[in-house]
């Protein structure tokens, strides 16, 4: 993966650049996102397959922070898939 590029921060609004990756892990980061209580919404689209990287929207709930949120939702999806893993290597 390429390094993530900021393309909006506001108080409440994130949106991010993800090169290289693709609806897995777009998908994947967005339904953690979306359990969040701080998080109002959480979307990701990809304009083109092929050419387009995709871009994930993320906004907070007053007085709380989209970055923090992001971290988090990251966090789990890296636990959960570390969990997996280990699961499928005791096969």
């Amino acid at each position: 993966m390429d390094d993530i590029q900021i393309l909006r921060n506001t108080k409440l609004e994130l949106e991010i650049a993800v090169p290289g990756e693709s609806h897995s892990v777009c998908n994947a980061l967005r339904k953690y996102l979306m359990e969040d209580d701080d998080v109002e919404y959480a979307v990701y689209g990809i304009d083109h397959p092929l050419i387009a990287e995709p871009k994930v929207t993320i906004k907070v709930k007053r007085t709380k922070d989209p970055k923090k949120a992001l971290l988090k939702a990251a966090t789990q999806l890296k636990e959960e898939t570390e969990e997996f893993k280990k699961l499928v290597e005791s096969i």
